[in-house]
């Protein structure tokens, strides 16, 4: 059974698509980027206060779908630069507290209204 997951507490969708789906056991959580959920906006900043928007975001839809950072089996890191590497680690690594999940870390040429890093990722809860 599929069902789509809405919540206040992350941005809305800036396309045609949900902000996570829950597929059985399963919790695939779309792109999140820099948007504070309270504004619809971009928050302003470094690549520090954009990767723990982005993750506060995160958070919120785990916590809307009953899941938590515990749960998450795979992530997806897109950075608009590899210098950024190091900095989005160690604020995404601090939301782990063991058994992290596999991950990709990529750059790309460019990303969603310019910003610096988008994370997506994959849950599991039997």
């Amino acid at each position: 059974m599929k069902s789509i997951i809405y919540t206040e507490n992350a941005p809305l969708p800036i396309g045609p698509y949900s902000q996570a789906v829950k597929a059985g056991c399963m919790l695939f959580v779309s792109g999140q980027i820099a948007i504070d959920p309270a504004t619809n906006q971009l928050i302003e900043g470094g690549i520090e206060d954009e990767t723990k928007q982005v993750m506060q975001n995160i958070a919120a839809l785990l916590k809307a779908s009953g899941f938590s950072f515990a749960d998450v089996v795979k992530t997806s890191i897109f950075l608009s630069d590899m210098k950024h590497f190091s900095h989005v680690n160690r604020i995404y690594g601090s939301y782990f507290q063991s058994e992290f999940p596999a991950r990709e870390t990529v750059a790309v040429l460019g990303l969603p209204k310019d910003v610096n890093v988008e994370i997506s990722l994959t849950a599991y809860k039997p």
